[in-house]
């Protein structure tokens, strides 16, 4: 009875034993199908990029009326009896204030005066700001007269409203997709830096809404709310439509949380 030999592989021969070529196919069958299923696996549990802008690279100049209703704002035309309220923000996680010093002190009675400003662009689900990145870029527009406020109208009292508290510029475009604790921590401080506190709910049909969070009085709050930034929350408040943003007036004691776990972060 004759031993069986085994198959042994020489690189430098050109012909390969029929049971390594056997086994090496195999390996590179499964290998591959690993691979791919791997990457459909990744590929599946990643959270998908929200249709937002974060026009980084790109400066955008645009000229409004100043105002502080109670954040940083211009009001902008669009068209003809049509206006768009755009936040302003700072660099990083500041709020534009310390870009404005500088003008404010040059400009007295600053709220109704025309500027305009440079920075690049922010938005999404119909909601604009605007990043600045320098305090030059920021003029005074002397050949025309003050413009129109925003109108306040009291929308709702005692209103209760199931959301989340996030800061809007990364939550609306500079992060994507700007989910997980990381994330929150992110808005903690973006939040505490100066950032507008923003209550983005949701209906039934998943449509979302944004309110900027204000005290009872109208007036800016940030480090009250920390604690329940990115929680689910009952917030229960004063709604006030400034044209096209909204207002919740809150008395941050009353805030309830939800114990549910964040869809957003």
């Amino acid at each position: 009875m004759m031993e069986e030999k085994d198959d042994f592989y020489v690189g430098y021969i050109e012909e390969v034993p029929k049971r390594i070529q056997k086994s090496t196919k195999k390996f590179v069958v499964i290998a591959l199908g690993l691979l791919l299923a791997t990457a459909a696996i990744f590929a599946l549990t990643q959270n998908t990029f929200k249709n937002s802008s974060f026009e980084l690279g790109t400066t955008t100049k645009i000229t409004g009326v100043y105002h502080e209703m109670p954040y940083p704002m211009l009001k902008v035309q669009t068209s003809e009896n049509s206006y768009k309220n755009i936040v302003l923000l700072g660099f990083g996680k500041s709020s534009a204030n310390p870009f404005l010093k500088k003008i404010k002190e040059e400009t007295p009675q600053i709220s109704g005066i025309r500027l305009s400003i440079e920075g690049n662009l922010i938005y999404f689900n119909g909601k604009t700001l605007l990043q600045i990145t320098d305090d030059q870029k920021i003029t005074v527009d002397k050949k025309a007269g003050r413009g129109a406020l925003p109108s306040l109208k009291i929308v709702a009292q005692n209103m209760q409203l199931e959301g989340e508290i996030i800061d809007p510029k990364c939550y609306f475009g500079v992060m994507k997709p700007g989910k997980g604790k990381i994330h929150r921590s992110c808005a903690v401080r973006c939040i505490s830096g100066g950032i507008p506190p923003v209550l983005a709910t949701t209906d039934g049909n998943n449509l979302a809404e944004y309110y900027l969070l204000t005290d009872s009085k109208g007036q800016p709050i940030h480090k009250s709310v920390l604690p329940f930034v990115g929680k689910p929350s009952l917030v229960t408040g004063t709604v006030v439509q400034m044209e096209d943003w909204y207002q919740l007036r809150i008395d941050v004691s009353n805030i309830k949380e939800l114990n549910l776990p964040s869809s957003i972060y």
